[in-house]
């Protein structure tokens, strides 16, 4: 059976698994696969355009976060008994225009959608990703990067920090990659 080690009711990353694995496995459960490429969004806006347009909802689910989560429940609910979901978020944004606060309240909606389903016991899985910064591919590319684009946050103490090999870039989790980082363990002290 598919997916038999992942609660029936869950948002989590993606990590182990692939976004063709989880088409199968929809499948073969009967359940609605609703995905979204999120790679190309810049804000939150962009965001729920996205996500409207991807799972095929009504443009009004793209108004806020409230409306999203309404288009993921009661309309759905009324229209008869739901056979299960398993969704995927791939690529949600992580960057100034949709920092850590926003991509929570993103997922939050989707935990949400998870509860009220699982109210009425059917299965509703959440999967998703974070956009991680890539490096240039090419020397033109890396040759027309400004300091701001070039993929590197700096630290508490003003030390480089190089964000392309993370998903989640926020500070505490760049202190927290290194047990090197001295400053991080004298300051959780």
């Amino acid at each position: 059976m598919p997916l038999r080690t992942v609660k029936s009711n869950i948002v989590q990353s993606i990590r182990a698994f692939r976004v063709s694995d989880l088409q199968e496995a929809a499948l073969e459960l009967g359940h609605h696969f609703l995905y979204a490429n999120l790679a190309q969004a810049q804000s939150k806006q962009d965001v729920l355009d996205l996500i409207a347009q991807q799972f095929t909802f009504p443009a009004q689910t793209s108004k806020n976060f409230d409306a999203l989560y309404d288009g993921m429940t009661d309309p759905l609910h009324k229209s008869g008994q739901q056979p299960g979901f398993i969704v995927v978020l791939e690529h949600i944004p992580a960057h100034a225009k949709f920092d850590k606060e926003a991509r929570e309240q993103l997922l939050d909606v989707f935990r949400e959608a998870s509860d009220f389903w699982s109210d009425r016991k059917v299965s509703f899985r959440c999967f998703y990703s974070f956009s991680v910064a890539r490096a240039p591919s090419s020397t033109a590319e890396r040759a027309a990067e400004t300091p701001e684009t070039q993929g590197i946050e700096l630290g508490d103490a003003g030390e480089k920090m190089p964000t392309d090999k993370l998903v989640d870039i926020s500070p505490m989790a760049l202190r927290m990659s290194s047990p090197f980082n001295a400053g991080y363990w004298l300051a959780a002290a």
